[in-house]
């Protein structure tokens, strides 16, 4: 039967044991790149979905805070997209800002069946309807022998909707004016022959019934931006 020793020789030496301060220091050294990682993380991909969808920001700049936050509702159910002003009906995009792209897309469902639409952008714009608005309120036309052509770049789409919401003679009233009455139903059901999407026309979708509350989301957003950036109206 092999002996077992109780005691160790004379020349061994135990490893002296780490403080507790030292521990915690080398745990943290180690835990940084993770609390890091794990940081950067939560900003790339949010715990809590914004329920609406993504609700991006306009291309342009300036502007009412109340007529901005509609265009941004608008958008909400005509194109709920990450990239909404490049968007074609039925989902595919085009990537020549040039003018606008006249893309007929049939139409699989809903009351307009078997017929194709040109809409396109981020508010669904016709290709009829873009003319005919670029040709009143788009800011840079250009071309060569005479005829004009209309850049569809995002600036642009937001440009020409923004001065054809604020134009009073089109609409026979004051837009800005019942929005900061909060009369956004009104404006919303006014505009639905338009936008069809807008709860009062013939093609609501998932989005419809919360528009009510996407405005108030996004003017909150527009009204900070104005406090935040000292931005007017132009």
């Amino acid at each position: 039967m092999q002996k077992s020793f109780s005691h160790k020789p004379n020349n061994f030496r135990q490893p002296k044991k780490l403080g507790w301060g030292l521990r915690f220091l080398i745990l943290g050294v180690l835990a940084l790149p993770i609390l890091i990682w794990n940081g950067r993380r939560e900003q790339q991909f949010p715990s809590e979905k914004n329920p609406f969808g993504y609700l991006p920001q306009l291309a342009m700049s300036g502007g009412d805070p109340y007529v901005r936050a509609l265009m941004r509702t608008i958008s909400a159910s005509e194109s709920n997209a990450e990239e909404p002003y490049v968007l074609l009906y039925g989902g595919d995009h085009f990537h020549n800002f040039n003018q606008h792209p006249n893309v007929c897309v049939k139409i699989a469902r809903g009351p307009n069946r078997r017929k194709c639409s040109t809409a396109a952008g981020r508010y669904q714009f016709l290709a009829s309807t873009w003319l005919e608005k670029a040709r009143k309120y788009h800011p840079h036309p250009h071309g060569s022998t005479g005829l004009s052509i209309y850049s569809f770049e995002p600036k642009y789409q937001d440009k020409v909707t923004y001065k054809w919401l604020k134009d009073r003679r089109i609409w026979g009233t004051d837009i800005a004016f019942l929005l900061r009455q909060g009369r956004v139903d009104e404006v919303l059901k006014m505009l639905s022959g338009t936008w069809t999407s807008l709860g009062y026309g013939i093609e609501d979708n998932w989005v419809t019934p919360h528009l009510a509350k996407i405005y108030q989301q996004v003017l909150a957003e527009e009204l900070l931006r104005v406090q935040s950036s000292g931005d007017r109206d132009r």
